[in-house]
């Protein structure tokens, strides 16, 4: 299927995801956030995929935030019913049982910083900049932002970009663990790729239930967690994959895991 607002491709089990509108610098409106939804079903449906790389077009912007002109045209109801859709495409992202990349190229900002958020590691360029500056338009975070980031960062630090409406550079997200990582804007592709590449080779029976097990982390007492920890712990030392794993460990050689 062609998108008009982004790019996919699909190569050795890794899928990319181009938010392709660099003259709005990325930013989401109504069709791009169809699409991304379409595209991550499809690739939630696709066995072949084991890793999605997401980024922004051009070297300006991950994605600088919402379409403004769609915001205000929202009042009360339908701006709960905007949240609401919203939220649903980037939980697709959290839930895809299949690890996100965030290859963040510039202004991540608002609902580009949140699209951020909902992916399991994010890799900044040195150019990339992080905020939530929604309470400079008199409103606050509605995809998820106030929810992740507070679990990510800590509620202090939160609170200080909501609240101030900010901007951080890479290296300052970096020390307050918003990234994973700070590259230069030519290594930004490279070392997305190569990450992904270390997490295509693993079992992916143990990185779907791997990324189960820490998503309820934040569903859960310790108490639960643990118990949900042990049986998924259970169901992958009943699979090929880990007897494969162990094997090879003690035979000294690379595992060939079939994902099962």
């Amino acid at each position: 299927m062609a998108y008009q607002t982004l790019l996919y491709e699909a190569k050795d089990r890794i899928a990319r995801i181009t938010i392709n509108r660099p003259d709005k610098l990325n930013a989401l409106n109504a069709q791009a956030k169809g699409e991304l939804k379409d595209v991550l079903a499809r690739i939630k449906a696709d066995s072949t995929i084991y890793v999605v790389i997401l980024t922004g077009a051009g070297e300006k912007a991950f994605v600088s935030g919402t379409d403004i002109k769609e915001l205000t045209e929202l009042n009360a109801e339908t701006g709960k019913e905007f949240s609401a859709k919203g939220q649903e495409v980037f939980d697709l992202i959290e839930n895809l049982g299949k690890p996100v990349i965030a290859a963040v190229n510039g202004y991540a900002l608002g609902g580009g910083c949140e699209l951020a958020l909902a992916c399991h590691i994010r890799i900044a360029s040195e150019n990339a900049k992080f905020g939530q500056p929604e309470v400079n338009l008199g409103v606050i975070p509605g995809y998820g932002g106030t929810q992740r980031l507070s679990r990510l960062i800590g509620r202090g630090r939160a609170l200080e970009m909501i609240l101030m409406g900010n901007q951080i550079d890479a290296h300052e997200a970096l020390r307050i663990g918003l990234v994973n990582k700070v590259v230069t804007p030519a290594e930004l592709a490279f070392t997305a790729s190569a990450v992904a590449r270390i997490i295509a080779g693993k079992g992916q029976v143990a990185v779907r239930m791997a990324l189960k097990a820490v998503n309820m982390t934040e569903e859960t007492n310790l108490t639960d967690g643990k118990q949900l920890e042990a049986s998924l712990f259970g169901v992958c030392c009943g699979t090929e994959d880990f007897k494969e794993g162990t094997t090879a460990f003690l035979e000294k050689r690379k595992p060939v895991f079939k994902n099962k």
